[in-house]
Parts: structure tokens; sequence; C-alpha cells
């Protein structure tokens, strides 16, 4: 019996446009995970893969969009406040973007609107804000449920859900390959969140050491989960020099990490080759 797969997509922002690479990888492996997991990006990325896009249509997309500014600016309007009471709805937020809107603008149209509607089942993760705890979202509606995952704090809204504040999903759970370890014989883990780094040697700004101070918490996070489970491959691709928001350096991104496919061909041969 050929063991089934289960992937976990972690968060990092544009650091997780990486995570293309896997998913092409898994393709042309003919890997079809039984569940997926994803935190922020990672989540947005898996539902892709959920509903049944290919890794070459994700990245078809993401560059589309990405390598012009153009195109980006446009998609950006279109996710403005429809009038000035939703503008203010709540308060007036200066710098905060609302993530509903934002996730719905770049989403490709093949991504359904609910859970029910996906090809492989899946589990996103976010934060309750006041509830003080990982929220595991797997049913009913799916944009808001990415968005509230992706709601990076301080760039994004929170959103409201089930009487609960969410935020990013990677603040408690950062690659939550811990989600689908009972429904799949190989789960495969890829963590995105990289770490502060000193590469270009500048003095950090403000919000490089908020960012960074994030990206060491999460790591500290992953390190005791690995302490008490592993994933049976775990998969870390070179992104540390990139930005959460470098979301426009997509080739860059893409070119750096170029390596990882062929990293997750051999694990997942490895893997399957232990089980024989």
């Amino acid at each position: 019996m050929t063991p089934t797969f289960g992937i976990a997509f972690g968060g990092g922002g544009a650091r997780g446009l990486a995570h293309i690479h896997v998913i092409e990888a898994l393709d042309e492996l003919g890997v079809r995970p039984v569940a997926i997991a994803g935190s922020s990006i990672g989540a947005i990325m898996g539902a892709g893969m959920a509903a049944g896009l290919s890794g070459g249509e994700i990245r078809e997309h993401v560059r589309s969009i990405l390598t012009h500014r153009t195109e980006v600016a446009s998609r950006m309007w279109r996710a403005r406040p429809g009038t000035f009471a939703e503008m203010m709805k709540g308060g007036l937020r200066i710098g905060q973007f609302n993530a509903e809107r934002i996730v719905g603008a770049f989403l490709p149209e093949a991504v359904p609107g609910t859970f029910a509607e996906l090809q492989i089942p899946m589990k996103v993760t976010a934060t309750d804000f006041f509830g003080h705890r990982l929220v595991v979202l797997s049913e009913g509606d799916l944009h808001s449920a990415l968005a509230a995952s992706a709601a990076i704090p301080a760039v994004f809204r929170p959103i409201m859900r089930d009487g609960c504040l969410l935020i990013d999903g990677g603040i408690y759970n950062p690659v939550p390959f811990d989600l689908i370890g009972e429904a799949a014989d190989i789960v495969i883990a890829i963590d995105v969140v990289g770490a502060p780094s000193d590469a270009e040697r500048k003095r950090p700004t403000t919000i490089d050491l908020m960012y960074g101070a994030s990206q060491l918490m999460m790591q500290s996070i992953i390190a005791n989960k690995l302490e008490r489970c592993r994933p049976d491959i775990l998969i870390r691709p070179p992104v540390s020099r990139f930005r959460v928001l470098d979301f426009m350096k997509v080739d860059a991104v893409l070119e750096e990490t170029a390596a990882v496919r062929d990293e997750v061909k051999r694990a997942v041969e490895k893997a399957l080759e232990a089980r024989r």
C-alpha cells in the first residue's frame, strides 16, 4: 500500500513564495497530499494546492501579478474600502489594510469560498488575540480564514470571526505540522520563517527589528515543537535575506530557493524507500 502524504506550509510573508518550488516538486513526483495545514502565507499557498491548482499554475498566477507594479497597484485599489463608513468601521486605523479584501483581490479565482469546496482537506491556523490561544479553522468561509491567518499585526486589521478577534496564525503555530500527523503516513513540513540576517550589514530599522524579533520568537516555538515531535521531512529554504513584505522580489526569492525542488524530491524518495 502506497504511503499517504500530508504537508504543512509555514508562515513567513514573502519568504513563503518558496513554497511554490515544493508544490512543483510534489507535482513532478505525482504526490497528492491527503491533508494540508498552513499558517499565514503558507495557508494561502496551501489553499491553492488544496483547490487543485498545480505548482506551475500557482507560479504563473503569482508572477503575473508581482512582477508588474501596475497590476499590484490595481489590485490594491480594488481592495480599498467601498465606502467611508467601511473605512471608519472600528475606528480609523492608519497603515492597517483590510486583510480579507487584500486576500480576495490577490487569490486565484480557482480558490473557492468555503473549505467544503476544496479538493483536499485543509486546516488553517490563526491566533485568538483576546482568548490567548491557537485557533484551527477547517470549516465554513475559507477566505476569512486565510485573511485571519495572514493578518500580520500593524500591517493588517484583525479579522472578527465566530466572536473572536483573530490575527496572524504564525504567532502560535508558525509551521503547523502537528495538526496533520494523524491524517497521513508521511508528514512534510516547510519552514520559511527564516532568521534576522546581517547579510547586508546595515543598521536595522525599527521595522526590521520588529519583524526580526517575531522571527526569533517563531523559531523558538518551532524548536520547542521539534523537541516534542518531528515531521518525517523538514525543509528549510534559504530565505533569511528576504523581508516579510518583499513580495515584489518574487523572481529573486524563486531563484535563490530553486534547489529546494531537488531537496524535496530526494527527501520524499528517501522516506518512501524507508517504508518499503
